[in-house]
């Protein structure tokens, strides 16, 4: 215990610092995902809580996260379709699957899954990000022009005929269930049907409209009468939220600027008295659990969506140990990516039963942490701690936060949370595939082929089943890479003590400076976790590393950045790296991102061993 509270006052200062960030970004969240601000609150601080005192990383904040909250948007949209457009019979099915991912995700930490998340390739995970920055982006659109379509009532119009057989249908269906619905007994059901209010058609009418300009697709076919109708109050406060939040961090990164921004137009909204539209209502006091899951619970109710809530479990998993990865660059440590899994599943499954939407490890406010002093798993407790106090003093003074600026706020989540890198890397990759279309032959790049196509069905169709594609698109064009480049072991092979023929006459009194490293076969997206453990080999006495690579024939973009990565750390030791037998292939590769010659001058570059030693020889002084 004495251990647990060593730094407590890094750890209160990180976890208050981190709630802080996490605030405006939960209630964000909570307003995207179609279940309100409170439920978006909920899930950030029985997450961050629970996530932390039984996880794996010891920094880590979790909370609602924008690749979570876009998975989960599609599936509340779905289970509410699917329920007559009402979020109150919807409910209890969504948290049903919400709970049932973090259940999931507890049983993949206890069956040890944790460490096979490393074999999702980079393109694959760059669609996925740089996907939900575009949906994120394009769901915003309407809030920010102000345009809201249950208010639209020319729009709305269109769907009464629609409603009123819809509520007829229903009306069967639920006479049917009693099974009172003869032939002596249809005159009820006919009377029933006379007593259908025009109040009833026109929520009936409204929710169907809403159905159908939800997700990406609605979005885009809303557009043209989000224009017509647009209100430039609204969009003004969407803009002066983006305009803040970019320029203050040009000022101080001290302070959260997405907070700045949030007080400062709810401020503005408020003191001169603007009518504006306010987000829903935050409950004040401690949320109750939601009974209605264990109640109202139905083996054939949540059935269908097993696949969707392990999809859901998959991608918090992969979203938390990236981020897990992160704090343990920054933090020098390392993760239990199966303790961090039954954590994270624990605060999924918790907040679930109070009414949160689902998160993961949040990368911005674990940096955020461990920069402010966070080390121990104190900090993301008292983050969400944090978090609950803000709910209980001051959930009716954030109700009167404008919704406009939690749509700023989200575009701007939308355009950071895109993978950049792996978008300015596309005219660098070299084409290594070739395509037939009639009379036209495409050459692109397999690794740009992959992200596009993450991309694309990720925005346009399901999330889930994008990566699952990425994912089987990227097996076989790995495969068929290797089959023709090599027959051999696909591995990154440890440091042994048994030296190559040719090293045999090394200078022994140089054996403290130089260290050599032999690399065989490929060096791709499921060995780069072996390939990083290369620095921890490195004895502390070594100025310069050999690395043998004759035997490394192929390095796809995931190795390639393990590589940057690597030489990045090496290089900030000064500690000088001397390639050997560097193939074709790879050396292509690290030319187009400059690795050669930034990090690797070609003097350093050899093309067998008798060349380095001579190097060596000439270079490097016995300093023992």
């Amino acid at each position: 215990m004495k251990q647990f509270f060593a730094n407590f006052r890094g750890d209160a200062f990180g976890g208050i610092t981190a709630g802080v960030v996490a605030l405006p970004l939960a209630l964000a969240f909570g307003v995207s995902s179609g279940l309100g601000p409170s439920a978006g609150l909920y899930g950030a601080i029985f997450i961050s809580f629970f996530a932390a005192l039984f996880g794996g990383t010891n920094t880590q904040i979790s909370g609602p996260t924008a690749p979570m909250t876009a998975v989960s948007t599609i599936i509340i949209a779905g289970i509410i379709t699917a329920n007559d457009g009402s979020v109150d019979k919807a409910l209890p099915a969504i948290l049903t699957v919400f709970l049932i991912a973090g259940l999931l995700q507890i049983l993949l930490g206890v069956l040890g899954l944790g460490k096979y998340i490393r074999y999702i390739p980079y393109p694959v995970v760059s669609g996925f990000m740089t996907a939900i920055g575009v949906i994120i982006l394009i769901t915003q659109i309407l809030p920010a022009l102000g345009y809201y379509v249950k208010e639209d009532l020319t729009y709305v119009e269109q769907f009464k005929p629609m409603a009123k057989q819809v509520i007829l249908e229903d009306i069967l269906k639920e006479e049917s269930g009693e099974e009172i619905l003869n032939i002596e007994d249809f005159e009820d059901t006919i009377g029933r049907a006379s007593l259908i209010s025009e109040e009833e058609i026109l929520q009936e009418a409204k929710n169907l409209a809403a159905n159908e300009s939800s997700g990406v697709m609605g979005a885009i076919r809303s557009i043209p009468r989000a224009i017509n109708n647009i209100d430039l109050l609204e969009l003004v406060l969407v803009i002066f939220t983006i305009v803040i939040i970019y320029g203050f961090k040009r000022i101080t990164t001290v302070i959260p600027s997405t907070l700045v921004a949030l007080l400062v137009m709810s401020g503005v909204a408020v003191g001169f008295g603007i009518d504006y539209r306010p987000i829903e209502e935050i409950p004040t006091g401690i949320p109750n659990i939601n009974m209605d899951i264990f109640t109202g619970f139905s083996v054939n109710a949540v059935s269908p969506y097993i696949f969707t809530a392990l999809s859901l479990a998959l991608l918090g998993a992969i979203d938390s140990l990236l981020t897990s990865v992160v704090a343990d660059n920054m933090t020098k440590t390392k993760h239990k990516p199966n303790k961090e899994l039954v954590g994270q599943g624990i605060g999924n499954s918790i907040a679930a039963l109070f009414g949160g939407i689902p998160g993961a490890g949040a990368t911005i406010r674990t940096v955020v942490n461990i920069n402010a002093g966070g080390k121990t798993r104190l900090s993301g407790m008292i983050a969400g701690i944090m978090l609950l106090i803000i709910l209980l003093g001051l959930g009716p003074i954030a109700s009167k936060i404008p919704a406009a600026v939690l749509a700023g706020i989200l575009i701007t989540v939308g355009i950071g949370v895109m993978d950049y890198k792996g978008l300015k890397a596309i005219p660098s990759l070299p084409k290594d595939i070739s395509i037939s279309l009639a009379f036209l032959k495409l050459k692109l790049s397999s690794e740009v082929l992959i992200m596009l196509v993450v991309l694309v069905l990720s925005t346009f169709w399901n999330l889930v089943y994008a990566v699952g594609i990425g994912l089987v698109i990227a097996s076989l064009m790995f495969m068929k890479k290797i089959g023709d480049i090599t027959g051999s072991r696909s591995e990154v092979q440890p440091l042994k003590e048994v030296e190559w023929p040719d090293e045999k006459d090394f200078p022994r009194n140089l054996k403290e400076e130089v260290f050599i490293k032999h690399l065989r076969g490929p060096l791709f997206f499921g060995s780069t976790d072996n390939f990083q453990q290369l620095q921890k080999q490195i004895p502390e006495t070594a100025r310069y590393v050999v690395m043998r690579l004759k035997r490394m024939q192929y390095m796809d973009q995931s190795g390639l950045y393990a590589m940057e990565d690597m030489l990045l750390s090496l290089q900030k030791k000064n500690v000088m790296v001397l390639f050997v037998g560097l193939s074709t292939q790879p050396r292509y590769l690290m030319e187009r991102i400059d690795i050669i010659p930034d990090f690797i001058p070609e003097e350093h570059i050899f093309e067998d061993f008798e060349a380095c030693l001579d190097w060596i020889n000439s270079n490097v002084e016995d300093v023992a």
